[in-house]
């Protein structure tokens, strides 16, 4: 990536000497199609015209533009020798007049990592699709521009594609004489702009609303995919769910969506669950199901299309001025997307999936060497690409709930509608929000930041009782810690519930809210109550915390987690129990046991998906080496059970089933397997479709039971995009060292494969059960990342630093080796440094939970 980035400095530099007038880009795709050249990289031609002014007539200033060639560069009438003035990534301007004209046409490549314009070719039918991705500074690689979010503009688009495609862009488009023309876009970031082409399989409906004072608003909707997965693709619930969003946006934001119409392409090989590019939104395809799938993944889907939509105001109507406030989108998108989901659609119980999942990833995060602020200090694009995770988008959003519950709904809410209108199509800091939730709530917003957006780390709180002698509570104060390296205590609204057996059921029968502040907060309203048997605390889950237990909650919770009527109650319960596993507080394979004994009992989908993933992680990293066999065995029983008991049919033995495939791992395990593959064996109402086979024969080839010819025969039988990753990552997980050779080679070594097959061969790569036969792999890892940092666009390198991390590796002696790696790169770039420090953290977090659990067996 070298001369690619882009520091903060030089952004405000620019910013303050440039403003955009304008663009006009053309773009020429017809190369898209036909025989490959003699040379790559495979080209198209792209011609921008940017108008803009400079603020101090004669200065210097630069244009970005990632290309193989240009061809031409004119500035105010004059051509420019592009040899001398274009370096491979930027246009240098001098001289510059009061008002200006750039032209720039250049030969840009397209993309098979999924940043810029990429390129993909459907190995069902031969068909070409295209569609871009740039965020955070990718649109660099389609156009001339000047990439940042502040300089925003109005676009034009023309585009000339390959006779019998269609193409989209952010605003509608016409064909003319074989030219496809789209209006001019309203003032807009270069990150957001898009375009989609290609012979897409393109559904249509409209949306209309009436407003309160008579004015009706229409919204041309439109969804699109492969045709290869048309046969596949619920458009009918894609557009129910967008309706439901558009109708909640629209009654909560009184700002009607700003950008005319509102297409959707589900389109392959992306990198990212989706983007926001106004009027023409991206998915990864995978959101279109192939197979059957639980409510979860619908779930998930509508989560994320609102999500999205959220953004069309906060991100692309209200954009931030650097990506040090990225969280002023993200953070507003997380929160409102499960918002909108909770009250406008069938998914009610979105805030236990946000919870249990969603604040996981905040957890985690939260607690790595790479924490920062949900504000951050953003230096340059290398930390704005890592800083997409999970405090800026799940924390940010946790924190937000809490802002809620703090300041009111209403006063919320009204902040938000103040701040569209008076920011519409500009960019903004924090201080802009701020300033209008004080208006609104009349709170000091300021110390309230400075709590939760401007420190990093999360607190814990802990319950303590003390019973007088009636047996009454006599107090109950919680108890709130943090960690050394980031001490900050915050203020906490939280709810307190006390719960007791009543009928065989552990149901609350008292709550408290209260105020958290400092090391130790009595709550008084609770004083006189019954003794509880578990102490809740952040109940109904209003704020952003780690929660505790004292003894008797935790041995209520081991005796009779299942027992807990109330879902959310339950979910954070199991949550808290994951949190003192990978904190080295409960030994690995006690929660393991709790899996085993009370997740057959839980009612919510998704819980019951994360308990399994929770599982899994727990027997593969914090388990005690000399545990991991018997503990597998016990989870493939428990699992082969459950699958046995489930009903026929239900979402509940599908999950079951690939939970039991995950974990199989003996002959027996391997032949019913096999059996269900072949159809000798039966599962009653277990329907094994095709996705149900590659979940199946995954844990085969891990284990040697299916060999290449198996993978190339499932390949012929599934002979699609979704098939052949699928078979590359079976491939890649036989247990052979030259299977394994040739996979890093083929990750490592050269950069043939798509981003796609990229991420599938180091799935398949990295497998728990070949721990010995990846060992070679570990000191390969410390010599080549930096080599592949600076060769390789940065998310194919950020997906190689992480995913082959030697974490199977689990001893000092791994640890070592990244401490002297770390050691001896101190200049090496800061981003690639963070991923080692990232991972290293979570290695020595491992080993302290082995080291837990191995004190479990003495």
């Amino acid at each position: 990536m070298p001369g690619e980035n882009l520091s903060r400095d030089e952004a405000q530099e620019r910013a303050a000497l440039l403003s955009v007038d304008g663009y006009d880009v053309s773009l020429d795709l017809r190369s898209a199609v036909g025989d490959a050249p003699a040379t790559e990289p495979r080209t198209f031609r792209s011609v921008t015209t940017i108008r803009f002014r400079c603020a101090d007539p004669g200065a210097t200033s630069f244009a970005d533009l990632i290309a193989p060639s240009v061809t031409a560069v004119s500035l105010n009438g004059k051509d420019l020798d592009p040899s001398e003035v274009f370096d491979g990534t930027r246009i240098q301007l001098e001289d510059l007049a009061a008002e200006n004209e750039l032209v720039v046409d250049a030969q840009c490549a397209y993309s098979r990592t999924g940043e810029g314009l990429h390129r993909f070719v459907d190995p069902e039918d031969g068909e070409v699709y295209l569609y871009t991705q740039y965020e955070p500074a990718d649109s660099r690689r389609v156009f001339a521009n000047f990439e940042q979010p502040d300089l925003k503009a109005p676009f034009r688009f023309e585009v000339r594609a390959p006779e019998g495609w269609t193409v989209w862009s952010n605003g509608p488009g016409e064909l003319h004489d074989g030219v496809w023309l789209f209006g001019e876009t309203k003032p807009i970031s270069t990150y957001i702009t898009a375009v989609v082409a290609g012979p897409y399989h393109y559904v249509t409906d409209t949306y209309s609303r009436t407003f309160d004072d008579g004015t009706t608003l229409g919204i041309p909707l439109g969804a699109m995919c492969r045709k290869g997965l048309a046969k596949h693709f619920d458009a009918d619930d894609v557009f129910l769910v967008t309706k439901q969003g558009l109708d909640f946006f629209h009654d909560h934001f009184d700002y009607p969506y700003p950008f005319g119409k509102y297409d959707q392409a589900f389109v392959p090989e992306y990198n990212l669950g989706a983007m926001e590019n106004p009027g023409l939104v991206t998915f990864r395809e995978e959101f279109i199901f192939r197979g059957k799938v639980t409510q979860a993944s619908y779930e998930r889907r509508a989560n994320v299309i609102l999500h999205e939509m959220a953004h069309m105001w906060f991100g692309d109507l209200v954009t931030m001025v650097w990506w040090d406030d990225l969280w002023l989108k993200e953070s507003f998108a997380d929160f409102m997307g499960s918002f909108s989901l909770v009250e406008a659609t069938r998914f009610t119980d979105g805030w236990i999936t946000f919870a249990n999942n969603r604040k996981a990833w905040a957890y985690r995060a939260d607690q790595l060497p790479s924490t920062h602020p949900v504000t951050a200090d953003i230096r340059d694009l290398e930390d704005a690409k890592l800083n997409f995770d999970g405090i800026t988008y799940a924390k940010g959003a946790s924190v937000l709930k809490q802002l809620v519950a703090y300041v009111g709904r209403e006063a919320f809410l009204e902040g938000a509608r103040r701040y569209f209108k008076r920011n519409a199509y500009g960019n903004t800091r924090l201080g802009d929000l701020l300033s209008v939730l004080a208006e609104t709530s009349g709170r000091d917003m300021a110390a309230w930041a400075r709590s939760w957006l401007q420190t990093a780390g999360v607190n814990s709180l802990t319950p303590q009782v003390l019973l007088g002698t009636d047996g009454r509570i006599a107090e109950l104060s919680v108890l709130q810690e943090a960690s050394e390296s980031h001490p900050e205590l915050r203020p906490h609204r939280v709810a307190v519930g006390l719960y007791r057996r009543e009928a065989g059921a552990l149901v609350r029968y008292a709550r408290a809210e209260a105020d958290v502040h400092g090391p130790r907060t009595l709550v008084g309203e609770l004083a006189g109550a019954e003794a509880p048997e578990l102490v809740l605390v952040n109940d109904d889950d209003l704020t952003y915390c780690k929660i505790r237990f004292d003894e008797t909650s935790l041995a209520a919770l081991k005796e009779g987690l299942g027992q807990i009527t109330d879902p959310l109650a339950r979910a954070l319960s199991w949550s808290a129990l994951w949190n003192m596993t990978r904190d080295a507080l409960l030994p690995a394979r006690e929660f393991i046991d709790l899996v085993l004994r009370f997740s057959g009992r839980e009612s919510d989908i998704g819980v019951l998906q994360m308990l399994h993933t929770w599982a899994n992680s727990a027997l593969t990293h914090y388990a005690a080496p000399e545990w991991r066999e018997t503990g597998g065995r016990l989870l493939a029983e428990g699992a082969l059970s459950e699958l046995r008991q489930a009903e026929p049919g239900s979402q509940h033995q599908l999950t079951w089933a690939r939970f039991f495939a995950a974990v199989a791992s003996d002959e027996a395990d391997l032949r019913l397997l096999r059996g269900l593959l072949e159809g000798t064996e039966k599962i009653d109402g277990l329907d094994v479709d095709q996705e149900l086979r590659w979940a199946f024969l995954e844990p085969m080839a891990a284990r040697g039971a299916a060999e290449e010819s198996v993978l190339a025969a499932e390949l012929a039988r599934d002979d699609t995009a979704s098939g052949k990753r699928h078979q590359v990552r079976c491939l890649a997980a036989r247990p052979s060292a030259a299977v394994k050779a040739q996979a890093w080679a083929q990750v490592v070594e050269s950069d043939t494969l798509s981003n796609a097959l990229v991420e599938a061969t180091i799935a398949g790569f990295v497998q728990s059960s070949q721990r010995e036969l990846l060992v070679p792999y570990a000191a390969k890892y410390f010599a080549a990342i930096e080599r592949v940092w600076h060769e390789r666009s940065i998310q194919i390198a950020m997906d190689v630093v992480r995913g082959l991390f030697p974490s199977l590796q689990d001893s000092q002696g791994t640890l070592d080796a990244t401490d002297a790696w770390l050691a001896a790169h101190e200049s090496a770039p800061p981003a690639l440094r963070r991923l080692v420090l990232e991972a290293r953290d979570d290695l020595a977090r491992t080993l302290r939970g082995q080291a837990c659990d191995a004190g479990a067996a003495r």
